[in-house]
């Protein structure tokens, strides 16, 4: 699935020109965390977020650094915070630099990047303009929606394909080596045997297991022991 699958077409947006109280009641009426910056034509010029507004004049909440900070401090990172927190319009306090996204870019890409870049939502931009808006909950949403996987036939797999399969698939992980784990598939059921480190890795197995094409059910008779070493 791509963007233009998941997102939201009714993008609530501002102008530039809009005062910052009337862009944080916005946000509060339309439970929204943040609303994209964008001129008459509609191009994105910016994003206004919750956290654009945290440090404000009027709530006695604009950062105040100690003289031998401010000193350290360059002048114009000084200067940006002194905009954000007096700032009266949306241009004024907007983040210039957007993520974006197009609507050809794949839900993998985008939940990377909301992650990596600790963001809630971004735009999907075409040509320039806001088409629409991709969020966590849209991304939630695409994964409530998507079909579960058919259960495999009884037959399906024989037990030594998915035991040979949930064994090469444990060997290509990284904690590999601190788990003394054994498996047993018998009728397309794979029971788990042997010692794990943590409850981490224990759900880690039974996830590895669910995985592989063919297993009807897992049994899991692991133990958990601290400090266990690999040994074969």
């Amino acid at each position: 699935m791509k963007a233009a699958d998941v997102m939201t077409t009714r993008v609530i947006s501002v102008p530039g020109e809009m005062p910052v109280n009337e862009v944080a009641e916005m946000l509060l009426e339309n439970r929204i965390s943040a609303v994209p910056v964008v001129d008459a034509e509609g191009r994105l010029l910016g994003i206004v977020s919750e956290g654009d507004l945290m440090r404000r004049e009027e709530t006695g909440t604009e950062a105040h650094r100690s003289w031998w900070l401010s000193a350290l401090t360059g002048t114009d990172e000084v200067a940006e915070e002194f905009v954000k927190s007096h700032g009266r319009l949306a241009r004024d306090v907007m983040t210039h630099d957007v993520v974006t996204v197009s609507e050809a870019t794949p839900l993998a890409e985008v939940a990377q990047t909301l992650e990596r870049r600790g963001i809630k939502r971004v735009p999907v931009v075409r040509d320039g303009r806001v088409v629409g808006v991709v969020s966590r909950a849209n991304l939630l949403q695409s994964l409530a929606a998507a079909p579960a996987a058919p259960a495999a036939p009884k037959t399906a797999v024989d037990d030594a394909t998915i035991r040979r399969r949930f064994l090469d698939t444990l060997d290509q992980q990284p904690w590999r080596a601190t788990t003394h784990a054994n498996v047993i598939v018998s009728d397309g059921v794979v029971h788990l045997w042997g010692l794990v480190p943590s409850e981490e890795q224990r759900d880690a197995l039974r996830v590895l297991a669910e995985n592989i094409k063919g297993v009807r059910a897992i049994e899991d008779n692991l133990r958990v022991q601290p400090n266990v070493a690999y040994y074969t």
